[in-house]
């Protein structure tokens, strides 16, 4: 059946707290052999710049017509411009991006020629951020708690999600009542105890647990283990081609993929906790906002590079 969202799904007020990045795509054509290296010579026809990382799931989330915002860092650089000015173009609840002149705004930088990628180049810096840093991100969460719904905490592992910031953080969502969902590529989750969903992939969920996942006795203990270190009230764990996977109350469950076609799967797993955190502001059971993410992620990697979703295209796929 199609979804459908209560008429104040729009006011449901979801933050999105860090690591932004920036996708830079050069696109060209390639004809010849460079007689300095065997290398392609690429003739740039065109350029583009997208919001990537933290601000993949931002995007996610204003495609569902949801009141979204985003609290992150960057450097002081050409880049960083290009950043606000990008998140200055979206119908967002507020935006911070707190500068640090000591580390580079991430720029992925990708050579594309005749739809195929030659080369990636990653411009970026990955130690924590210092306290002074971290105190920003706060008060500007603290400042805005008040009319938040939900918490992402989006951990691509460039150094803006510490530890000790993750704690606050999530006391802070606790204190207000405020849902904390986590989708983070470290290995040792226990940063993260007291959110109250924890989203890995298979990959993540193995290193996680430490428990190869190749069947679904080997998934169970792999859930058990991460809900013992985060005592998170969800595990949903995403699987590619074989869907997803929720531990709830000691039980787990699983929904076949809802894909028809795969092109890409570029920031499916940004669009899965982005569906997640949006369903259950707006009153989905763990299992109606996980099936909302499996046909949000099954329209996603129909298409080509970081996309999204819209609910139109989402009910439109169950005809």
């Amino acid at each position: 059946m199609p979804f459908n969202f209560p008429a104040d799904a729009h006011q449901k007020h979801i933050c999105v707290i860090g690591d932004i990045m920036l996708d830079h795509y050069i696109f060209g054509t390639a004809d010849r052999i460079s007689p300095e290296a065997p290398v392609p010579v690429v003739d740039i026809k065109s350029e583009r710049y997208t919001l990537g990382g933290a601000g993949n799931v931002l995007e996610n989330l204003n495609a569902f017509g949801g009141s979204a915002s985003l609290i992150s860092v960057c450097g002081i650089d050409d880049a960083s411009t290009i950043a606000e000015q990008a998140l200055g173009d979206l119908p967002l609840a507020f935006f911070k991006l707190v500068k640090d002149g000591k580390r580079r705004t991430t720029v992925k930088t990708r050579v594309m020629a005749s739809k195929h990628q030659l080369i990636r180049l990653d411009s970026e810096d990955k130690h924590d951020i210092n306290e002074q840093v971290q105190q920003q991100i706060l008060d500007q969460l603290a400042a805005n708690i008040s009319n938040i719904d939900a918490v992402i905490l989006s951990d691509y592992r460039k150094g803006v999600l510490t530890a000790g910031l993750v704690k606050e953080v999530i006391k802070l969502c606790r204190q207000h009542g405020v849902l904390s969902i986590v989708d983070s590529k470290v290995q040792d989750l226990s940063m993260y105890a007291g959110a109250d969903l924890v989203k890995p992939n298979k990959k993540e969920a193995s290193l996680a647990s430490g428990i190869n996942i190749v069947d679904d006795d080997t998934l169970l203990r792999a859930c058990k283990h991460i809900n013992n270190v985060t005592q998170s009230k969800y595990i949903v764990v995403t699987l590619s081609e074989d869907g997803l996977a929720i531990f709830y109350e000691g039980k787990l469950s699983k929904m076949p993929t809802r894909s028809l076609a795969v092109s890409d799967v570029t920031g499916a797993g940004d669009t899965v906790v982005s569906a997640l955190t949006f369903g259950l502001v707006n009153g989905l059971t763990i299992e109606q906002a996980s099936d909302f993410a499996n046909h949000a992620a099954a329209i996603v990697v129909a298409k080509v590079g970081s996309a999204t979703a819209t609910i139109a295209e989402i009910n439109e796929s169950f005809s």
